[in-house]
This record gives structure tokens, sequence and C-alpha cells, in this order.
């Protein structure tokens, strides 16, 4: 490791950094002030989504849930909505479960000590490290992409970025690199390199404040590094997907278990059609939830990729006489009714066909 630190004027490094974000960073809101409350909801909600994206609802939850301690006293059923569509559930919940633990641990008040805060659900080593530099000030590493696309073409690291033993590595760097006058800065202004000039496939490097530290520059490799091996193939599913109607106008929406994939949404019932053929379909959903429909037309079709796999869904209508059920993993309830539920985005779509 200090061989690729003996290179870099690390003082230099630091200020140039600096004075460049000071003047180009984004007026974000979750950086008019240093709320670590506000902090934390934004670094989770930026994990694996676009600071465009976030924005919008960011503003939303922090309007709906203003302080540490109405998220805790919220229900679970209101923070998913207000988390619809961002995706990565488990997300919201851990963080609602972790800020239940800072208000019966720590009075309300988020821990400013990694090992305090590094135990609290949902809080990995990039989180932790962002809400301890960011909120308070402490010279910690954040490493997230950008920071790893970053410092590999600065410092010329050919290692995997993909194996779990160079998250490590990056954080070694950093922590011989950041500034300790203003860690905060310091780790934002790494992101925001990485997000505005030193982007992943046509890095602007004409523009870069640190160009003349850069070692990937200098021997022209800079589109070549970070090196990344390719993710496994997504596995495909297809599923029918049911817009279950009865006499009422009710249609039957089911609840997701509270573990796994997109755990306490709500979603129409999905059969998995491969492993029971289209013509045991109306068989199965007796089988399955005691529901007896008629099955109609077909609606639509839609594709929805997660990070690991593919749905792969057919929409169609169906009719039952029924207005209740006995299992307890369904609902019926007026068309109305249905957007006070958290839907995922693939169920949200299929709104449109009711």
């Amino acid at each position: 490791m200090e061989n690729k630190l003996q290179n870099v004027d690390i003082y230099q490094f630091q200020q140039e950094l600096l004075n460049w974000y000071y003047t180009n960073k984004r007026d974000l809101p979750w950086r008019k002030d240093q709320d670590p409350y506000k902090i934390w909801v934004s670094e989770i909600m930026l994990q694996q989504t676009k600071v465009d994206t976030v924005i919008p609802y960011f503003h939303r939850f922090i309007t709906k849930f203003p302080t540490l301690h109405d998220l805790a006293e919220a229900d679970q059923q209101d923070v998913l909505k207000a988390w619809e569509g961002l995706g990565y559930y488990s997300r919201a919940r851990n963080l609602q479960n972790a800020v239940r633990e800072v208000v019966a641990t720590y009075g309300g008040e988020v821990p400013s000590t990694p090992k305090e805060l590094g135990a609290l659900k949902g809080v990995g080593p990039y989180t932790k490290g962002a809400i301890l530099s960011i909120a308070y000030n402490q010279p910690e590493p954040a490493v997230d992409g950008n920071v790893m696309r970053v410092l590999a073409r600065i410092l010329k690291i050919e290692e995997d970025i993909a194996k779990p033993s160079a998250k490590k590595l990056f954080e070694n760097y950093v922590h011989g690199l950041i500034s300790h006058e203003d860690p905060s800065s310091f780790n934002q202004g790494i992101m925001e390199l990485g997000a505005l000039v030193c982007t992943p496939q046509t890095p602007m490097c004409m523009f870069c404040p640190v160009q003349q530290h850069c070692q990937a520059f200098a021997e022209g490799i800079e589109k070549e590094l970070p090196i990344k091996s390719k993710a496994k193939k997504q596995k495909t599913i297809p599923y029918v997907a049911l817009l279950i109607k009865n006499d009422k106008n009710q249609y039957v929406i089911e609840k997701r278990s509270e573990n796994g994939l997109l755990a306490n949404l709500w979603q129409f019932p999905m059969v998995p059609i491969d492993e029971i053929g289209f013509d045991h379909l109306e068989n199965w959903l007796f089988n399955e939830y005691g529901v007896k429909i008629a099955l109609g037309s077909q609606k639509g079709k839609l594709k929805h990729v997660f990070s690991h796999l593919i749905w792969q869904l057919e929409i169609y209508q169906a009719k039952t006489t029924q207005c209740q059920t006995t299992d307890e993993r369904l609902k019926f309830v007026e068309r109305e009714e249905l957007e006070s539920y958290p839907f995922p985005v693939s169920h949200q779509k299929m709104m449109k066909y009711i």
C-alpha cells in the first residue's frame, strides 16, 4: 500500500480536491446541514439509486418523517409506502429497525463511534463511514463505487473491485489520503468527482482537478480501470399476475412474506407458470389460496429486472364470486383503496389495466 501513496503529494491532492469540491459541489437537500439523521436517510436511499431519482423521494420522506423519532414511531406499511418505487425495500425496513434501536439504546442520538454505529441493522462499512465523516467530521473512509473508480485510476490499482477483499484495500488507501482538517468535504469531494468528472465510461480528464496525480491518465489507461469481473447471469422466472375482481368491484391483493424479496409489500397474486402449466392455473390458485376464479383475457406483459433475477409477467384479468378469504395473506380491497397500499413498481404498473 505504501508504494502507491509514495507517488502522491497527499497534501496537494487534498487541497486541489477540496478547492474543487467547495466550488463545484451540487446543491443537494441533505447537504443543507450536517444532521446525521438526514445524512443517514440520504445515504441509504443513494445505495444503488441515482441522485436525481433520490431527491424527490428524500424530500417526501423527510416531510413525512422529519425526525428520527417520527420514523421510529411510524407504521412500517407507511414507511414502505413512502419508499414505494425506490426498490431494494429491505433498505427501508433495516433503516427503520436501526432508528428504533437508536431511540431505545441511545436516546435518539445517532451514535458517533464506529463500533456503536456499525452495530446497527443495515449500517455497513460505507454507511458508517459516510455518517461519521459527513455528519461528525471524523476522518473515516466511506468507500462506494465512485470512490473505488476514482482511486483505482489515481493510484493505478489493478485489483478486481468486484471481490469483497477490494473494499478493505480501498479503505486503507482512503485512510492514508483523507484530509483531517475537513474529512466531510474530502469524502464528498471524491464521490462528487466520481459522479461528475471521473465517470465510468468516458471520464472527463481535462476537467479533473487532480489530473496531475492520476497515474492511469499519465499512462493513458483511465478507461481500462477499474477492473471489475462480470456478475452472474440473472435467472428469468415467468409468472402470470392476476387482476381478480369480484361483483362488489373489489380486487384481491396479497401481502408478501416478512422475509426475502419485496418483504411486506403488497401485490396482485402471481402464479409460477413454468412449474404448474397454464392449463392448471385456476386449480393451483384454489389449492394455494382457496379462491375460485374464472380466468379472463390477457391485458398486457411486463418485464421487471432485479439485480439477480428477471420477472417475465403476463397480466390477466379474472373474476371471482367470493368476497372474503380465510387465507391471511389475501385481502379484498376497493379500487380506490389500492392507492394506500405499498406495491412494488412492477405491480404499480399493472394498475393501468384495472
